[in-house]
């Protein structure tokens, strides 16, 4: 049987419609991860002019997303949140996928409006991290690794990236400035959005002399736990006309989303290839790499000198979910084509891999990006010298780093903020339109779990 062509296959148009962000915190103990979701959810029905009952009695379903059943002490926490957001016994599921969760979620949605499935389909993530003690939270997030192998060598995460990062610094010469340079950046960033935990201005003196946790990161480069939920509501052409029918105040321009795309990798990073110089060009340059005869020389020079590819120090799943997601939307050149990128800075380190893999610049070349200010925000003063203007801003809102991490909701906060950027509406919701973005018509949200072994980028912009 003939698998059919990508050509062939119909899928309606998908627009994020409305969306909401719970307070992201270190501890929410005023309420539970149901209420948590609520607030969230009540905020993109009131951003829309929907009254509660009116709005429900719309939707066709849902996708709930959070990464642990540890965490709550709870399982099937999904169809908890369902019920105390009055939408059983419409359909629903869980997704999870690690610190993917969220991106996982947003594309499930995504898959339900643009299959026919659903006309109107809400995605909500949530996590409670604060449940447990800080070296619990840690042992439960280190078990999405390989329990039999690296687990008893690692123990937990930062250890994990700070083993990557320092191969990254060995092949291509990265430094620890470097990798301050964007935690100065996104903690900078968030000091205008109320949504972050963490609204602080630093320097780089400031985050190099921040506690160590795993050499060479401290504890500015890392994310931190949170709690905290998220929600986007997602619509078919005839779903907008059945919310505007009702009473719907839908913003314009509409924000549709344009691609998808998803990336795996082994769970051991010692299962990761080393693939040659010519693999590497045939199956993970990027469009624009394999057109310039220029980069096709640097990477044979760098093949020449001994890298290979992914290694540890790479995300090959991040390159392949780009590269698919860029073929969908029609995108060859991400840094002067996209306007801005919410990207999954769980730590510094991984932002300036990030970057790479995401065909922002070359594989070597993440360090000097992150020093260059080509993904800092135009608005915005840091107090740092920047040799180049902002190009292509990377995580306006903060990120990761300075707005918290509560897993399943993660993902979903970002299409959120990039919905929001792409409505224009940054200023009403933050009140400060300090990171509103002028004339940004596409952007990119990217998630990220494990040691790169599930990667979700998608694709947003304005409909024309």
């Amino acid at each position: 049987m003939v698998p059919p062509s990508e050509e062939s296959i119909s899928m309606r148009p998908v627009y994020a419609v409305s969306g909401g962000v719970s307070k992201f915190a270190k501890a929410r103990p005023d309420k539970t991860f149901q209420a948590i979701v609520k607030e969230a959810y009540d905020y993109s029905i009131q951003d829309i002019g929907l009254d509660f009952p009116t709005f429900n009695s719309l939707v066709d379903g849902s996708v709930a997303s959070y990464f642990s059943d540890h965490f709550s002490r709870q399982l099937m926490s999904g169809i908890m949140a369902q019920d105390y957001l009055g939408l059983c016994p419409k359909p629903s599921h869980r997704v999870e996928g690690g610190g993917a969760t969220g991106g996982l979620c947003f594309q499930e949605a995504w898959k339900a409006i643009a299959s026919g499935h659903m006309e109107l389909c809400v995605a909500y993530g949530f996590e409670t991290m604060s449940r447990v003690e800080t070296w619990k939270g840690n042992e439960f997030i280190a078990l999405a690794s390989d329990v039999s192998w690296d687990y008893p060598v690692g123990g937990f995460y930062s250890g994990y990236y700070a083993m990557m990062v320092t191969r990254h610094m060995k092949e291509f010469g990265t430094t620890v400035e470097q990798m301050a340079t964007v935690s100065v950046k996104n903690h900078t960033n968030a000091y205008y959005n109320p949504y972050a935990q963490k609204r602080h201005r630093y320097s780089i003196e400031d985050v190099r002399n921040s506690p160590m946790v795993a050499w060479p990161l401290t504890r500015l480069d890392i994310c931190v736990m949170s709690d905290g939920a998220a929600v986007t509501l997602f619509a078919s052409e005839d779903g907008l006309r059945r919310l505007e029918a009702a009473g719907a105040k839908v913003r314009r321009p509409l924000v549709r989303v344009t691609g998808i795309g998803r990336g795996t990798d082994a769970m051991r990073m010692a299962d990761r290839p080393h693939v040659d110089y010519e693999t590497f060009i045939r199956d993970y340059a990027t469009e624009h790499e394999k057109g310039s005869d220029e980069t096709r020389a640097y990477y044979k020079e760098l093949w020449d000198r001994g890298t290979r590819y992914p290694g540890v120090h790479s995300f090959r799943a991040g390159r392949t979910a780009g590269n698919m997601a860029y073929k969908h939307a029609g995108i060859d050149d991400p840094l002067n084509e996209l306007d801005f990128i919410e990207l999954h800075d769980a730590y510094t380190s991984s932002e300036i891999q990030t970057y790479e893999d995401l065909g922002l610049c070359r594989y070597g070349e993440g360090g000097a990006f992150a020093t260059s200010g080509k993904a800092f925000m135009p608005n915005v003063e840091y107090d740092l010298d920047l040799e180049h203007a902002p190009l292509c801003p990377v995580n306006p809102s903060g990120g990761l780093i300075a707005c918290g991490h509560p897993v399943g909701a993660t993902g979903l906060m970002q299409g959120v903020f990039a919905m929001w950027q792409l409505q224009g509406s940054i200023g009403i919701h933050f009140e400060d339109d300090t990171l509103q973005l002028e004339g940004a018509k596409r952007g990119a949200i990217h998630s990220h779990a494990g040691t790169g072994t599930y990667v979700t980028v998608s694709i947003l912009e304005q409909e024309a």
